[in-house]
């Protein structure tokens, strides 16, 4: 039983994996003609681009109206913020050693055009500009998730403070989260053909020396990833209620 416990919960992860597997295959098979099978790995990247953003403003929209006691969301929240970015930080500075040190991309060649001029604005006005946008249509957008997620804050905080009158409301964005994690949960079992079909076009297109420059990446990736996982969580556990909240998160 403990077995296909463990079966069953990786199996979704090893189909996609050997999605990425044989479609780089295939790439390296048709060469460039592989280009002709890129618009079936564009359709799942547009599935899920479209879906993640109402899943985002649902999801927290609805954490934050449900939440019954405000002081403590607010501890909650403060305390995800800062362990989001110390974590980030941390995390951030342990791939760029490892990338200086172990450079996956040595000797790969990809031709981009030209980038965008930089506009030149201040700090405050970038923090602006990350944090809210000029019109409501736009906000809807995964390049403005940012203020997407600040909005769906003030939604879920609007919602709790109405109270009694708003609980038709706060039922919707509740019943809007489980659908759109169906919705997600739906696109994942075309995710095998879409990156089958976009890692062929990659390989194909651009080159075998992408594959080995992703191969590359992910020798790079996965040891300090298991490393960071084993040492953040033990600490997050110890820090949540010391040796027994070790021993029970392990367990």
């Amino acid at each position: 039983m403990p077995l296909f416990k463990l079966v069953r919960s990786y199996a979704s992860a090893a189909v996609l994996l050997g999605a990425v597997v044989l479609g780089s295959l295939l790439g390296l098979w048709l060469g460039p003609d592989a280009v002709a099978v890129k618009p079936l790995g564009d359709l799942l990247l547009n599935l899920l681009f479209t879906a993640v953003v109402p899943l985002v403003f649902f999801s927290i929209a609805s954490a934050v109206a449900r939440a019954s006691d405000a002081r403590r969301f607010g501890r909650v929240m403060f305390a995800m913020l800062g362990v989001f970015v110390a974590t980030g930080i941390v995390a951030s500075v342990l791939m760029a050693v490892g990338v200086s040190i172990f450079p996956p991309a040595a000797g790969l060649k990809v031709e981009f055009g030209a980038a965008p001029p930089a506009e030149s604005t201040d700090l405050l006005q970038q923090i602006v500009n990350a944090l809210s946008v000029p019109d409501f249509v736009v906000l809807f957008s995964k390049k403005s998730l940012l203020a997407l997620i600040l909005f769906a804050v003030l939604v879920g905080m609007g919602t709790r403070m109405v109270g009694e009158k708003c609980r038709a409301f706060c039922e919707l964005l509740e019943s809007g989260n489980q659908v759109m994690l169906k919705v997600i949960g739906l696109i994942m079992f075309y995710a095998p053909v879409g990156l089958a079909a976009y890692f062929a076009w990659l390989v194909g297109v651009l080159g075998p020396d992408l594959l080995g420059a992703y191969a590359r990446a992910m020798a790079l990736y996965y040891p300090i990833a298991f490393a960071y996982f084993f040492a953040a969580f033990t600490f997050y556990a110890w820090l949540a209620g010391r040796g027994p909240a070790v021993r029970a998160f392990w367990r």
